[in-house]
């Protein structure tokens, strides 16, 4: 996959001014909400031979890091089915700084979906989309970059606000996450969920999911499609094995 909207391709070269500016344009053309070419309720981890070949292909992504380098990682999924995966080793320029990891690790991805032959209909990131100071965390940014539906998945809140007590909540428990004085949003605009996917009796204390829109996807089939890609773990399935195969690839370079 290549840039479609090369112009929103993040540049880590830039000025502070000079990206919050351009995630705030990448913000302005992004929709949160459905457009996609697949139904959402397809989204499975079904590995039955008879439904595995009309499940949209949805790929995950996840990095590692070692020595200054970034090894991002996709795997993309038809059911439960692990279709491709593919990896790319590139120099990190800048530090992390929060709200700005697209600017860090948005060209490291973008390389790795360079060397995809796949044609995801869903893409899922470990990080916030919608779900950001200036509404364009790295899935929407990369999301609109790539004109691809897709959706964040973050471990902890960016920014906003959850009305609930988050703490021990059951598997399948949710609730909005709205937006505060910190985003450039009108106060109480939905953002997303803090979804809890799983809880452990061994681990009471597992801190839900933020799940957020990027491009092209409401909040609402954001939380529902992240639902049906857990498989059994606390993190999405693609993301998890992204996740997986970042670590792998990062064995092999040691």
């Amino acid at each position: 996959m290549t840039p479609v909207r090369p112009e929103f391709v993040p540049d880590p070269s830039q000025s502070r001014e000079e990206m919050e500016a351009l995630q705030r344009r990448v913000a302005e053309v992004a929709r949160f909400e459905d457009d996609v070419d697949f139904d959402p309720a397809a989204v499975s981890l079904s590995t039955d031979a008879t439904l595995t070949g009309e499940r949209p292909l949805v790929a995950g992504v996840d990095q590692a890091f070692l020595d200054g380098r970034a090894i991002s990682a996709i795997v993309c999924l038809r059911g439960g089915n692990v279709v491709e995966r593919t990896h790319a080793v590139t120099e990190l320029e800048i530090p992390y700084i929060p709200g700005l990891l697209s600017f860090r690790e948005g060209g490291p991805i973008l390389a790795a979906f360079e060397a995809l032959e796949a044609d995801p209909d869903l893409v899922v990131f470990d990080g916030s989309g919608h779900i950001h100071f200036r509404q364009a965390g790295l899935a929407t940014h990369l999301g609109v970059v790539l004109d691809v539906p897709s959706v964040g998945v973050a471990k902890n809140l960016l920014c906003g606000r959850v009305d609930a007590d988050v703490e021990g909540r059951p598997a399948g428990w949710r609730a909005p996450v709205l937006a505060d004085d910190d985003v450039d949003a009108p106060d109480g605009t939905l953002l997303g969920y803090a979804y809890q996917s799983r809880q452990y009796d061994s681990n009471p204390v597992i801190n839900p999911l933020y799940v957020s829109p990027g491009h092209r996807t409401s909040a609402e089939t954001a939380v529902d499609v992240v639902e049906r890609l857990c498989g059994g773990y606390k993190l999405p399935e693609p993301t998890r094995l992204a996740d997986v195969h970042a670590d792998e690839c990062k064995t092999a370079l040691e």
